[in-house]
């Protein structure tokens, strides 16, 4: 049994609506990262707080804030090229 040939090209003009769909990612993306830089900030204070009065427990809880806004705001800004190249990298399997 032969299957026929299909192939892939994603297109946001090809349904009504992919401008409107690109926009809210846009608008997602630029909301998460506003939420990205108010946790790094309430992050950095209790940080500085946690150190201030030698309570490592909060501290802690400032650094971890840090480092996980840090790394999602990475993790937003490279979404696209990751989708981008696990999408042309499932494309080249045979």
């Amino acid at each position: 049994m032969f299957f026929a040939s299909v192939t892939l090209t994603p297109s946001t003009t090809a349904l009504p609506g992919g401008a409107v769909l690109q926009q809210i990612a846009n608008g997602i993306a630029s909301w998460s990262l506003i939420a990205c830089l108010i946790a790094l900030v309430l992050g950095a204070g209790v940080w500085a707080i946690g150190a201030h009065f030698q309570n490592s427990s909060q501290s802690m809880a400032g650094r971890r804030a840090v480092v996980t806004a840090i790394g999602a705001a990475i993790l937003i800004g490279a979404a696209p090229q990751l989708i981008n190249f696990f999408f042309s990298t499932g494309l080249s399997v045979k």
